[in-house]
């Protein structure tokens, strides 16, 4: 009996060992996975943060990540607007084959621009949902045991469906469901999870004029624009919580941030900062859309300063938490700068040295409209004050997150790591192309393939006859002379391209009746 209890007795002292190595291994391999935040500015242009070369706006904490860290002078979003960007950087698939190709607000529902029908029927809210059977980014790092939260704008699915973040792999959400209540950042409600959070703000709808023979002057006639609860704030005290209640997990926040999209609105102290750096402007009324705003440069500059403010902050606070060490941060953009809103972005350089007017910029598959600013630190792991010339875009970074975290890519994925890049390893691999179809503005696409780049547009104009583009980046940045009839074997190796990328839409929306047309036989001199 004796006997019999003392190998009992080691057998379960040689199984508690087990289990601890076994626990150890597991808790070393968890350790050694880093925090991920990921920062998706909205509609902020390649040169609109002082490390890219902005000259007016200043942006010391974002340019203090890219001392600290790597800056891609070569990176692009994979579609030119809201929607299909967040899609395809969220399942690493390209505009060929992506489910959500354009914006749809699924208008087939009712008012759904109707911002006081929106607020008393949630089921008028949100953009038309993804598949049930979408694999994100989320759920794979929740598979590797993850804790994923986002803040900001959501965009990919309506409340009342499966393509809310919650049932798309984020364990915690909060902010903006639907992008059309993103036109406000004083809106009634934004969203925890899957319920409403109601806000002390007043109804005051998107694209709401100026009162009829207000002094444009006084800054009492803009009170309805500046209301009690500002949704930015919220969204940024949201994200800080998440980080300290994950702190000893290694945990993804994806903060999908607003700002700096119009309709301008910023906290007031960084209104008057640039008011008393720009001097007197022209104000801007509202006839480009969103709202009026009486100084509208020192308006959009407070906006993106003080989303570097934030970033300030959260970097302190990993620092002050001790998981900055072990924590890698991107910062990048969803599309090249607007037009509209009275944002103003030639004056700003916005996209520099590319294109940033209407046509240039956002909604555009030029380089101004899509090639966008990264910027990644990760201490000890990242050569501080590198930059890099890869050629990479949003649908790599699925690919790229799964070697961070450990995680199996998809088998369809079209992305490619830039792991390698972030470590100075010359082993990167090359992307052949990058490919953008893109239904809306007129209907257009465009694939690079090494230093050239074929762009077309107007494929869905009724007016406009549609283009055949070809430029070399390498001596022609700014995409200012076509040489497509130089080099027919070009354009014929992009229709190759076309052919085997291209699958159709199930979303009629999202469909170019006139994207293979014209490929072949381009003229030559």
């Amino acid at each position: 009996m004796r006997k019999s209890i003392f190998i009992l007795v080691i057998s379960l002292q040689l199984f508690s060992c087990k289990e601890d190595n076994k626990n150890g291994k597991e808790k070393a391999i968890s350790d050694s996975r880093p925090n991920i935040i990921y920062i998706l500015a909205d509609d902020l242009g390649y040169a609109e943060i002082g490390a890219y070369g902005q000259e007016k706006i200043e942006t010391p904490n974002i340019d203090a990540l890219a001392k600290e860290g790597m800056l891609f002078t070569q990176h692009y979003t994979s579609a030119p607007v809201c929607a299909p960007a967040r899609y395809m950087l969220l399942t690493g698939t390209h505009s060929g084959k992506a489910h959500i190709r354009g914006n749809d607000e699924w208008g087939d529902r009712g008012q759904v621009w109707n911002y006081a029908a929106m607020a008393k029927d949630s089921t008028l809210e949100g953009q038309r949902p993804m598949p049930d059977s979408t694999i994100t980014i989320a759920k794979k790092l929740k598979e590797v045991g993850y804790k994923t939260g986002i803040f900001g704008k959501w965009g990919l699915g309506a409340p009342h469906t499966n393509s809310i973040p919650t049932k798309m792999g984020f364990d915690y959400f909060f902010g903006y469901n639907c992008q059309r209540q993103a036109h406000t950042y004083y809106p009634l409600h934004l969203y925890k999870n899957a319920n409403r959070v109601h806000l002390n703000n007043d109804t005051i709808a998107p694209n709401t004029k100026l009162p009829k023979g207000a002094d444009i002057n006084d800054p009492n006639s803009y009170a309805n624009y500046t209301l009690n609860e500002y949704a930015p704030d919220l969204i940024f005290n949201e994200l800080s919580s998440f980080v300290v209640n994950n702190k000893e997990n290694p945990f993804f926040v994806y903060w999908a941030t607003p700002i700096p999209h119009a309709p301008i609105q910023a906290p007031q102290k960084w209104v008057d900062y640039y008011v008393n750096k720009f001097g007197e402007e022209t104000p801007y009324l509202g006839g480009r859309g969103y709202f009026p705003h009486q100084t509208p440069h020192a308006g959009y500059a407070a906006m993106i300063s003080y989303l570097d403010e934030n970033i300030g902050k959260l970097v302190a606070q990993l620092k002050e938490e001790g998981i900055y060490e072990n924590t890698l941060i991107v910062f990048t953009s969803d599309n090249g700068p607007t037009f509209n809103g009275g944002t103003d972005s030639p004056w700003f350089n916005s996209a520099e040295p590319f294109k940033s007017e209407r046509g240039g910029g956002k909604g555009f598959v030029y380089e101004g409209g899509i090639r966008v600013p990264m910027i990644a630190s990760w201490p000890g792991r990242i050569k501080a004050g590198s930059t890099t010339d890869h050629v990479s875009v949003h649908y790599d970074v699925m690919a790229t997150l799964g070697d961070v975290a450990g995680y199996e890519s998809l088998a369809h994925s079209d992305g490619i790591s830039f792991m390698p890049t972030l470590l100075s390893d010359d082993k990167q691999d090359q992307h052949e192309f990058l490919y953008w179809e893109f239904p809306e503005y007129g209907g257009q696409l465009a694939i690079r393939m090494g230093d050239y780049k074929v762009v077309r547009t107007n494929l869905k104009d009724p007016i406009r006859e549609s283009t055949i583009e070809l430029y070399n980046l390498k001596t022609d940045i700014g995409e200012t002379t076509n040489i497509a009839a130089e080099h027919p074997e070009i354009i014929a190796r992009a229709a190759e391209i076309l052919e085997q990328e291209h699958t159709e839409p199930d979303n009629d929306r999202f469909k170019i009746p006139g994207l293979q047309e014209g490929m072949v036989n381009v003229p030559t001199n």
